[in-house]
């Protein structure tokens, strides 16, 4: 099984932004995310991540959030794609849109 979960998650209380600013806070997600050896692709509105199973894709969740708990107030939106019989789509999806382009380019 596949799951693909793309989710944002930021501060939005003031002890835990500069400014307008909440890239330290992602940051840490981010190193945490990537210390755990999940495959996953930062974008500059969220964060994909592939798991073998939901359970592990709440984890992120769960280790995401452990990065801000001492915010006072935590947005967060999540999607999530779950597909059976099937592995490494945070790659081959982009791939299969890449062959698409390139045949209608020499079409």
């Amino acid at each position: 099984m596949s799951v693909l979960l793309e989710f944002a998650m930021f501060p939005t209380s003031d002890e835990c932004r500069e400014g307008a600013s909440v890239s330290k806070q992602v940051s840490k997600i981010i190193d945490a995310i990537d210390k755990s050896g999940v495959n996953y692709q930062l974008t500059p509105m969220g964060t994909v991540v592939e798991t073998d199973t939901m359970r592990e894709a709440l984890d992120i969740i769960e280790l995401a959030y452990a990065q801000l708990e001492d915010c006072e107030r935590v947005y967060s939106s999540l999607k999530f794609d779950i597909r059976k019989n099937t592995k490494n789509r945070l790659k081959s999806k982009i791939e299969s849109v890449q062959r698409n382009l390139n045949r209608e380019v020499t079409t």
